[in-house]
């Protein structure tokens, strides 16, 4: 059994350190008595350019509160889990976890996270591979994080991956929302702020199943999920779907 009480994640400048409040035991691997992040040997991981000048998206015109530019630096995690969703293939579990300081709810994060990947139009959609969100003292095999553009910068940065504290990014075992991005989603993206949330998660989470950028494939053709949105929707519509009408829909890989 997990909850706000019982776990916190420290950000320590390496990786987060994981700490189970009643014992205080560091759990190998995640922190700074552990291996730092891998380095990221695909630039793709990162959902946008690396340039430092990025374009901005107002609380304002999403109708959202102004997110902070940095929560606490800690994480707490979601309560309890997941059932498995899926019909074949592999086992993925996940933890989803948020920036404390950030006025987010763990909880509230980790519905539309699961209600994502469970959709018959994710990555299920295959019937090569399942999902489960799991909560400590379980083992995931990746954790989804919410973070502030500052400590999402820094944690990407960890692993060789410059966002401008802009994009989000996926690192080996991690998936990093930038708390910007999924309160104000970006400009111009011509559909709502749940579908673009939808987007970013599967995006990201679709690195995390190997999954590279593609192109648009023409003006007025919806936008392949593992198209860089966040960037622009190049005459294509927003999509935040990697199957459309039971079929996987994607573009040319970007080379």
């Amino acid at each position: 059994m997990a909850g706000v009480a019982a776990l916190t994640l420290v950000w320590s400048g390496a990786a987060p350190t994981v700490l189970d409040v009643a014992t205080e035991r560091v759990f190998p691997g995640t922190g700074a008595n552990g291996p730092a992040p891998e380095p990221a040997t695909d630039p793709t991981d990162l959902d946008g350019p690396t340039e430092s000048a990025a374009p901005t998206a107002s609380a304002e015109a999403t109708g959202s509160a102004a997110p902070p530019e940095r929560g606490t630096g800690r994480f707490v995690e979601a309560a309890g889990g997941s059932p498995v969703a899926g019909t074949g293939g592999p086992l993925h579990r996940y933890r989803v976890v948020v920036e404390a300081g950030v006025g987010e709810d763990p909880d509230a994060f980790a519905a539309t996270v699961d209600a994502t990947l469970a959709d018959p139009r994710s990555w299920i959609a295959s019937g090569g591979l399942r999902v489960q969100r799991v909560a400590w003292p379980e083992v995931e095999d990746f954790t989804i994080y919410l973070a502030s553009a500052a400590t999402s910068e820094q944690m990407c940065a960890e692993g060789g991956l410059h966002t401008a504290g802009y994009s989000s990014c996926r690192l080996p075992g991690q998936v990093i929302i930038n708390l910007d991005r999924w309160r104000t989603a970006v400009p111009d993206y011509t559909a709502s702020l749940d579908v673009y949330r939808e987007y970013v998660i599967n995006h990201e989470v679709g690195h995390e199943f190997g999954e590279l950028h593609e192109a648009c494939p023409g003006p007025g053709q919806p936008a392949p999920v593992m198209q860089q949105q966040t960037y622009g929707l190049v005459g294509c519509v927003a999509n935040a779907w990697p199957y459309l009408d039971g079929r996987r829909y994607a573009g040319d890989l970007v080379p």
